[in-house]
């Protein structure tokens, strides 16, 4: 499947089937393209909690409005946010660029994010989402299904995964084999009240 199809083809399933399980290899490709979608000065801020605990899942499910796809599909993807991951380290991000840019881009991380703690936690919820997507289309991409989620509360699911302090949790995104199709496309905007030019 190209691009465009999966972007055209993808929609929010809620009903899995819980029988279907990926591979590890399955499960592996699908992090690792996420791994690759882009964050502001390379930080890469994602870390993909992955759930297989049955028990932990059901947990999960009891805080989540009792949401069916938390314990049927197959792979269960708490996406965080680490906060602070421009200041650890953060000459790894750019260890392989030329030393010039090195010299350039490892200072500038401490100089756009220190004691700027709205940059720090809206860059990280950005990477988030971007990554999510790229997990959803890849997803997709393999013939499987999925969905993103905020419905849980997200204060006791931190707690049962123990949440660092330093993290936020920024949504889940379930993943598997579709048991019924999504519902028909509840209401697409008009072009012409999303897209502006120059000004709105």
């Amino acid at each position: 499947m190209n691009v465009i199809e999966a972007i055209t083809e993808r929609r929010s399933v809620k009903h899995f089937d819980p029988e279907h399980h990926l591979s590890e290899k399955e499960e592996r490709e699908l992090l690792e393209l996420a791994m690759l979608s882009p964050t502001a000065f390379n930080i890469q801020h994602w870390r993909f909690l992955i759930v297989k605990d049955p028990e932990l899942r059901k947990k999960i499910r009891e805080v989540s409005w009792n949401q069916a796809q938390v314990t049927d599909s197959s792979l269960l993807v708490v996406i965080c946010a680490d906060l602070k991951a421009w200041e650890k380290s953060p000459e790894q991000y750019w260890r392989n660029a030329p030393r010039e840019a090195q010299d350039f881009l490892v200072p500038a991380i401490g100089q756009y994010y220190n004691e700027n703690e709205p940059a720090q936690r809206d860059e990280a919820l950005r990477s988030c989402g971007i990554a999510a997507q790229t997990l959803m289309l890849a997803a997709k991409g393999m013939g499987y299904d999925s969905c993103p989620m905020d419905g849980f509360d997200f204060d006791a699911v931190g707690k049962m995964i123990n949440l660092p302090e330093d993290h936020l949790i920024s949504m889940f995104v379930v993943i598997g084999k579709a048991v019924q199709p999504a519902n028909p496309r509840g209401g697409q905007l008009d072009y012409e009240k999303v897209v502006f030019e120059n000004k709105f």
